[in-house]
């Protein structure tokens, strides 16, 4: 029996509950988490959800428990305006915020906090409760929620109906509350109802509701049933989707721009290299740093091959800053530098006692690398033993220390590298065919300096001017033009980290700005000599006899070093041993 006051009477036993019980009961109803403060932002109300999710009890602090929304609740405050759509994160679950004042007879209470769980599209809505009547203090919260609510009777009749859900329906709350929901179909305000759907079916129900105006509301009704199990309240939670679907459509422009823009974002982040001390200007190891970024978004092994000082690790730290795992850390491990019997241990870890000395648990790089990536310098030089172990890992995933009967499943990407012929080694059995194919998934091939030469001079110019600020020199460092060409055409047997060595030598030795082909070292003329012994002898502006005459000195230096005595240089070169002697005196090489 529904009475004048729009109660449901239960019987002569029936209760009416109190206010606080009836507030209590309406907020635990609601699909959202629901919290409101006071004006020091100190929590007054917090429905069970605020308190299960979000750790938020009467008396808590906003500033200590959801430090994120500080400061925009304080702008609330300041400008007695709402602020929505502030995602916070909490117990693995996504929630969309909405603050808003609340305002009682132009009076700031405090503020209205409403949590939507936006984990996926069905928790918008969660069952709520609803008694008989509906308090001052319940008006004020109804009212200041951005989503639109409504609350009928048993019968379909409009109880309540927020300022939101007018906006969003364009319904005057006269028109409706009173009135049975039917008689708003009926007047075409509405195309469908929830309620009625509720009402036949005694359950929860989700519809799309498309307004007179154009828009599409996702409607859930929630039936409150009594302790008689007799449904007596219906509450409809509405939100505005239009703008989801909006937010879809340019999810879809943006997707489409982001494939538009894939190759230039490549030749940006190939740019930005060149800030670093990886320098491309060579197309054959521009196509490497490529090759490079598109792998590192990959999970698979990689094996970097390629001489000793061609930028191996350079090349691996590039590779995890543009991986999955940049966030976590890449470690390393110089299989070169450690001595065999303690490979295992540094790889796989080892449990107290398994050895002498091993006094407590440690942890192998593999877990230290967990969900990260595990870079092997100088593969080539791990154990046989250890080559095992490492299979068995690429294969399952699994690893135990040693000392352990019990393994554990982790997660490492491997980046390998070696400058030694690792098919050579498993012809020769010094290394295992079936863990050479598991490295090779993605092998990269660095090339030799020598054969990258339009990358020689952009490297030199980047690290004389890197040094020279190191060691505080003021002035340029600049190269003559022959140093420059011995530079150019110098093999650097020790590839980059040869040329950065020389660098910094020519640097700190070097008096003067300009570099010239005596400044160069000695290792370096030489080596050209051998190859040209005309190289460079035009430097300072020497004359044609003098030019000869060098060359003449180059070439009696090289033969002597070559044959040791002047009978068999005068055989090599030709002349008399008479001419060889006078030679060696007049250039002083006796």
């Amino acid at each position: 029996m529904i009475n004048h006051d729009n109660t449901v009477s239960l019987g002569s036993k029936s209760k009416k509950p109190s206010w606080k019980q009836f507030s209590k009961a309406f907020l635990n109803a609601s699909p959202n988490a629901i919290v409101v403060t006071d004006c020091s932002l100190k929590a007054a109300v917090s429905n069970k959800k605020a308190q299960d999710h979000l750790d938020i009890f009467t008396g808590t602090l906003i500033k200590t428990t959801l430090p994120e929304l500080h400061k925009s609740s304080k702008n609330v405050l300041e400008n007695i305006a709402p602020v929505w759509d502030i995602e916070i994160s909490r117990q693995h679950k996504k929630f969309l915020t909405r603050i808003s004042p609340i305002v009682w007879e132009k009076e700031l209470l405090g503020l209205l906090y409403l949590f939507q769980d936006i984990t996926t599209l069905e928790k918008i809505s969660k069952k709520m409760k609803s008694y008989q009547e509906l308090s001052i203090e319940l008006d004020t919260i109804i009212n200041s929620s951005h989503d639109g609510l409504w609350i009928c009777d048993g019968q379909g009749k409009i109880l309540k109906m927020n300022p939101a859900s007018e906006q969003l329906t364009q319904i005057k709350v006269q028109n409706a509350i009173g009135k049975p929901v039917q008689e708003l179909i009926d007047k075409g305000f509405i195309d469908r109802s929830v309620t009625l759907k509720v009402l036949r079916s005694k359950k929860k129900e989700t519809i799309i509701q498309r307004t007179r105006h154009g828009k599409k509301l996702l409607l859930t009704g929630t039936p409150v049933f009594d302790k008689n199990q007799q449904l007596f309240r219906v509450v409809i939670n509405e939100r505005d989707i239009t703008e989801i679907e909006t937010l879809k459509q340019q999810i879809n422009e943006k997707q489409a721009l982001k494939n538009e823009f894939e190759n230039d974002l490549l030749e940006m982040q190939l740019e930005a290299l060149k800030s670093k001390k990886i320098i491309a200007k060579s197309h054959n190891f521009k196509n490497i740093l490529e090759k490079a970024i598109k792998i590192a978004r990959v999970g698979a092994s990689v094996l970097i091959l390629g001489e000793s000082g061609t930028g191996k690790g350079v090349i691996a730290e590039m590779i995890h800053y543009y991986s999955k795992q940049r966030d976590k850390p890449m470690i390393k491990l110089n299989c070169g530098t450690i001595p065999d019997s303690l490979v295992e241990s540094e790889l796989f870890g080892y449990k107290k006692g398994a050895f002498t000395g091993a006094d407590q648990d440690k942890a192998g790089r593999f877990e230290m690398a967990d969900n990260g990536i595990l870079f092997l310098d100088e593969i080539a030089e791990l154990p046989l033993s250890s080559q095992v172990k490492l299979l068995r890992f690429l294969e399952d995933g699994s690893l135990s220390r040693i000392g352990e009967t019990t393994s554990k499943k982790i997660k490492v990407r491997i980046i390998a590298a070696t400058n030694q012929d690792l098919k050579k080694m498993v012809g020769a059995k010094t290394f295992r065919q079936d863990l050479y194919y598991r490295l090779k998934v993605i092998p990269l091939h660095l090339p030799p300096l020598r054969k990258r030469r339009e990358c020689i001079l952009p490297l030199i110019s980047h690290y004389l001017k890197y040094f020279s600020k190191k060691y505080h020199i003021k002035g340029a460092i600049s190269l003559t033009g022959n140093a420059t060409k011995i530079l150019e055409k110098y093999t650097y047997p020790g590839n980059v980290r040869e040329l950065i060595n020389m660098c910094e030598r020519l640097v700190v030795m070097n008096g003067n700005s300009k570099i010239h082909c005596k400044d160069l070292p000695h290792s370096i003329m030489e080596s050209i000599s051998k190859n040209n012994l005309s190289m460079g002898l035009h430097d300072n502006g020497l004359s044609w006899r003098d030019t000869m005459e060098a060359f003449e000195k180059q070439l009696l230096k090289k033969v002597m070093a070559e044959h040791l005595t002047q009978s068999k240089a005068a055989r090599i070169l030709r002349i008399n041993q008479s001419t060889i002697a006078r030679k060696l005196q007049k250039y002083q090489l006796l």
